[in-house]
């Protein structure tokens, strides 16, 4: 069943072949995503002043995010999708030729590489977030402007340097090719992706939370960054606990 669900979705993917192997596609379909992501987050910070049940659910339940903030991140975000996200995804485009097999690849083969993608993310970008706290020269250079706000929202999730979008985009760019995953696996683990880092800033701690989902505490979660956000010096890994854990720099209060 799952096997014939991707193999449809992979066939209709396979009639906008065009689109998939355009320069255009790579950023117009993570700068998409992300914002199919943050639009219900951003409809909840606006809301939350005038509603209770909302402002329940907030990390910081003090912290307000003025229109002009998100805008400010908005705008921000999409300079640097143009003026660099784009022109390396044209240059890697031109240098590497997008091969698109006819079969998709078997559930059990995505749930497998998904994971692995992630987990490789996870500990890439817990060691580059560490060395980018613990380097002051790092800190001040490259990470300050990603912690200008301590308490997050949804649009402060890309909300850094050139440096920062770049180094991360690379990583995620970079694992699915490293572990030899299909082209849908590839697709689907930048949603993810995506998704995950978009949850981990939005601000919010609702019962169906993906943290509260994961047994055993392997996941930190909106709760973990938020705290990280605020008092700088843990909580390093954006998703799973565990590098936070072996290295001491977890804090869960």
């Amino acid at each position: 069943m799952f096997a014939l669900l991707l193999q449809n979705v992979w066939d209709w993917l396979l009639t906008h072949d065009a689109l998939l192997s355009s320069p255009f596609f790579p950023v117009l379909f993570s700068l998409g995503t992300y914002l199919l992501f943050c639009l219900p987050y951003v409809a909840l910070d606006l809301l939350s002043p005038h509603v209770e049940l909302i402002r329940r659910y907030k990390i910081q339940q003090r912290s307000h995010v003025p229109w002009e903030v998100m805008w400010s991140c908005l705008v921000h975000s999409l300079y640097n999708h143009v003026m660099f996200i784009f022109p390396l995804t044209v240059l890697n485009w031109y240098w590497r030729k997008v091969s698109l097999p006819a079969e998709a690849p078997h559930p059990l083969k995505v749930a497998h590489d998904l994971l692995a993608c992630l987990l490789l993310f996870d500990f890439q970008y817990f060691v580059w977030h560490m060395l980018h706290h613990k380097v002051p020269w790092l800190y001040r250079t490259f990470h300050k402007v990603h912690h200008k706000y301590t308490s997050t929202f949804v649009l402060s999730t890309e909300y850094s340097g050139v440096w920062e979008t770049l180094s991360l985009g690379f990583f995620a760019a970079i694992n699915p090719l490293l572990l030899g995953c299909h082209p849908l696996t590839e697709l689907l683990f930048f949603v993810l992706n995506i998704g995950l880092s978009v949850e981990d800033h939005c601000g919010y701690d609702f019962p169906w939370a993906i943290h509260r989902l994961v047994p055993f505490g392997l996941f930190g979660g909106a709760t973990h960054h938020d705290l990280h956000h605020l008092k700088f010096k843990s909580n390093y890994a954006p998703y799973f606990t565990h590098w936070d854990r072996l290295f001491g720099t977890l804090h869960e209060d």
